[in-house]
């Protein structure tokens, strides 16, 4: 049963690594549950609370800035309210449309709010640009977050 279990924990894990790149996976929540799992299984012995609360850290970091960075995206090219609720809908619209919509949904929608808030297609295309930049540089923290995640747990196996 146990390796049943350790076999699960690695499934997440992996699942969660390609969600750090692919958007509609919950990557880092999926890795922290595969970490969580194996520690329960190992009984906390290798993969200890104090590990787990690191990585759980590390999840919350990664997640706020994979929210902040597309916003703040959007803010630096002088997004105008209605720009970033369009990349939120933009957002929510894309999941539908699979990987081509999760990344450019946002790109479209922060566009389409800005043009329709000021009617000026290339302030529009400052704000698309500018959000799409924030999305490639949250996927990079994600990323980052992940593999720290991966240096904690190795290390919490090897020490």
């Amino acid at each position: 049963m146990d390796i049943a279990l350790y076999l699960l924990s690695a499934v997440l894990v992996i699942v969660g690594l390609a969600g750090t790149v692919f958007p509609a996976l919950p990557g880092l929540p999926l890795m922290l549950a595969g970490f969580a799992l194996a520690g329960w299984v190992g009984d906390f012995q290798t993969i200890t609370v104090a590990a787990l609360i690191v990585l759980g850290v590390l999840t919350a970091i990664g997640f706020v800035i994979d929210l902040v960075a597309g916003w703040l995206g959007a803010r630096a090219s002088g997004a105008s309210p209605k720009a970033l609720w369009g990349a939120l809908a933009g957002s929510l619209i894309g999941l539908f449309f699979g990987l081509p919509g999760v990344i450019f949904g946002p790109l479209v929608g922060a566009a389409a709010g800005e043009f329709l808030a000021k009617r000026d297609l290339y302030q529009a295309g400052k704000v698309g640009i500018g959000t799409f930049i924030g999305f490639i540089v949250g996927t990079v923290a994600k990323i980052g977050c992940a593999f720290a995640m991966l240096a904690v747990f190795a290390g919490a196996l090897l020490f």
